[in-house]
């Protein structure tokens, strides 16, 4: 049996939704007929973008085609009075200018997107693509040039979104027909900036989105995998980290970044083989480069290979009498030989002589390497105590002993 009264209150609170609707819908229309006006006008266009983007928060507007389109308008409005402005160099703010830019993308591109969902008949009503892919085009340019200006302030957020929004129109159906992936000569450049915003930030996800298309760069090339290397080392991929360095030496061995980074990496992880065939591979390229040598003589040190250590040391002093850690390496190594004679207790009573004249070799080195790096009393500080100590040298051992006490 039908509850009568129940589908009386039912019927009832159906109708006062049904009147109330009309009201709501009345409401909007208002603000959609006052914002154009204020289009058409040229005045309070911030406010007719603010009214468009309340109307458009509510989930019911989302797929209103004419609150998208005023609110286009009333952007474009905005970023064509400022771009008068900086015409006639008047007073604007660019930022400003740059950001309409890219709201006007992003507002396009949300409405071709309301535009691209079928009806029931599964037909699209596409009607704004056209007109707005033409003027966004025309303008397109601007999205590049406000990455830049950003990277010019140290702004990477706001210069990665530029450089973003510049790339993915390549693949945007509203841009189909421009098809700048394969015309656009400056996407590979804009997809370098991305990178390089995302690194400068330290945010991996943001560094590596656009690496494919950026190197395509070639004029970047090298930079780029360093980016992509730091990237790596800091989400602790060794895998990529190493394929990477590996990569950009053999391409670039004089390049600064992959050289040092590939040896270390080697001598780090007790692979000095390996480590010794780099310095090889790059002195084959270069073999009175200055870097690749001094990292020669430290393997060499490290290797307890002192003489072979202290020949490398001399030919680049003999370069560059002002390279201080060639000095270092090479009194350390005449300190070393001294030190492994000494604590043999029945070497060091036949030898004496020869254990003196490697300390006497190895003072002038490290007394220069001190005279270079003052500040480096960490290192060159016990080697000379101990020298002097073994030397019997009376004053400088007084000095370096007070030093390192008062270090101490």
């Amino acid at each position: 049996m039908i509850d009568m009264k129940r589908l009386i209150q039912t019927w009832l609170l159906v109708g006062a939704l049904l009147m109330g609707a009309p009201s709501l819908g009345h409401a909007q229309k208002k603000e959609l007929i006052a914002a154009k006006d204020q289009v058409k006008a040229g005045k309070d266009l911030d406010k007719a973008q603010a009214s468009m983007r309340k109307l458009l928060a509510d989930s019911v507007n989302r797929s209103n085609k004419k609150i998208w389109s005023v609110l286009f308008d009333a952007v474009r409005k905005q970023y064509e009075q400022g771009n008068e402005k900086l015409y006639l160099k008047q007073a604007y703010d660019t930022a400003k200018l740059f950001n309409l830019t890219k709201e006007l993308f992003t507002v396009a591109g949300e409405l071709d997107s309301v535009e691209m969902v079928p009806d029931r008949k599964g037909k699209r009503d596409i009607e704004f693509r056209k007109q707005h892919a033409e003027y966004l085009n025309r303008i397109r340019p601007n999205l590049y040039n406000g990455g830049a200006w950003f990277v010019y302030k140290h702004r990477y957020a706001e210069a990665y979104d530029f450089f973003d929004c510049y790339i993915e129109c390549a693949s945007s159906p509203l841009f189909r027909s421009y098809d700048y992936a394969k015309k656009d000569s400056r996407l590979s450049s804009a997809a370098y900036w991305a990178v390089y915003a995302g690194y400068k930030m330290k945010d991996s996800k943001k560094t590596l989105h656009h690496a494919y298309e950026a190197l395509k760069d070639t004029a970047h090339y090298n930079y780029m995998l360093q980016y992509l290397a730091e990237t790596y080392k800091q989400d602790k991929d060794t895998v990529r980290y190493l394929a990477t360095l590996k990569e950009g030496f053999k391409r670039a061995p004089k390049f600064p970044f992959f050289f040092p980074r590939l040896v270390d990496y080697y001598a780090t992880t007790n692979q000095p083989d390996s480590a010794m065939q780099v310095v090889d591979s790059a002195l084959e390229v270069d073999a009175k480069n200055q870097v690749f040598l001094f990292a020669k003589s430290t393997l060499m040190l490290s290797a307890g290979k002192y003489k072979d250590c202290i020949s490398i040391c001399d030919q680049i002093i003999a370069a560059d009498s002002l390279m201080a850690e060639a000095y270092y390496n090479a009194g350390l190594a005449y300190f070393n030989l001294a030190v492994e004679l000494d604590k043999n207790y029945q070497v060091s009573r036949k030898r004496s002589g020869e254990i003196t004249k490697y300390y006497q070799q190895a003072m002038p080195y490290l007394e220069k390497y001190r005279q270079l790096e003052p500040d480096q009393t960490d290192k060159w500080a016990l080697p000379l105590y101990t020298i002097y100590l073994n030397l019997n040298l009376g004053k400088e051992f007084d000095e370096i002993d007070k030093l390192m006490k008062k270090k101490g």
